[in-house]
Parts: C-alpha cells; structure tokens; sequence
C-alpha cells in the first residue's frame, strides 16, 4: 500500500533535536519493514522549503537555501515525489467546493486530491483530524504513534 507523507512528518523526520523525531522514524520504519511505499508531492517539497528557509521569529528553522536544498535531496531520495497531473487542479477543485473548504485548510484538500488522482487512501500525518473531513472519500489519516497501536 501507498502512504502519502503529510509534511508536518517530514519536518520532524529531519529535525533530529525534536520530540517527534524518534517516534517517527519508528513509524517510517515499522510502515516500510511491513513493506508499503511511502510517497511525497511536489506541494510536500514547496512546504518543506517554506518552513525551513523561513525565518526563525516567524516559525521556520531559518535554514539558507544550500541547507534546504540538502535536506530536500535527502527527503525526495527516501519519499519519491507522485507526479503532477492536471486531474489534480480539477479533483481539488471539486473537493475545496464538496466540502466547503476555505483558508488555510485549502492545502489538506489539495493533498488529498493528489491522493485521489493516484489511488492513495493513505496518509501519514500529525493532524489526522484534518483530514477527517474526507473519510467519504475513503481518505485514512494515520497519525506515527498509532502505527504500532500506540500513541504519542
């Protein structure tokens, strides 16, 4: 099975020094030993970069671009990157309007419309109840701590 890699994971997964780090890579782990593949998208990379160039008192780690531009190589080596497709814009349009989708939560819907596309009903996240909104559509959010039946 394919899971989609929600970026928040992908933050820590990096970031040795945070708290979540360990029990994500146990996850990571534990969800490729069970042999599923685990993928990322474009938009992950865009986020990715986002956070960690951007500046430290505005909630990035504030990384020049040579840094993030290492780690994203590091990242789309181990999460290959789905690629784009213009069924994407369509699939999300007609989502952020199904569900009335507005604000910042556009991105969520833009992920699943991803997942949709290529038949992924899978995602590995930090804010499963972001995602809840798309059980309908057969969207499963699975939070690292619960890969193994416990929490975070």
């Amino acid at each position: 099975m394919i899971y989609l890699v929600d970026t928040n994971v992908l933050l820590r997964f990096v970031d040795r020094s945070h708290p979540l780090h360990s029990p994500i890579r146990v996850a990571i782990r534990k969800l490729r030993r069970d042999g599923h593949q685990l993928q990322v998208t474009s938009q992950n990379c865009v986020e990715f970069w986002n956070v960690f160039t951007r500046p430290i008192e505005r909630n990035g780690f504030g990384l020049t671009p040579a840094n993030a531009d290492r780690l994203l190589r590091l990242i789309e080596r181990l999460f290959p990157v789905l690629p784009d497709s213009p069924a994407v814009y369509q699939e999300w349009r007609r989502l952020v309007v199904t569900f009335n989708v507005s604000g910042v939560k556009v991105h969520d819907a833009r992920l699943v419309a991803v997942m949709k596309v290529n038949n992924i009903s899978r995602i590995l996240t930090l804010n499963a109840a972001d995602f809840m909104r798309y059980v309908s559509e057969g969207i499963v959010a699975i939070e690292p701590g619960t890969v193994d039946g416990e929490s975070i």
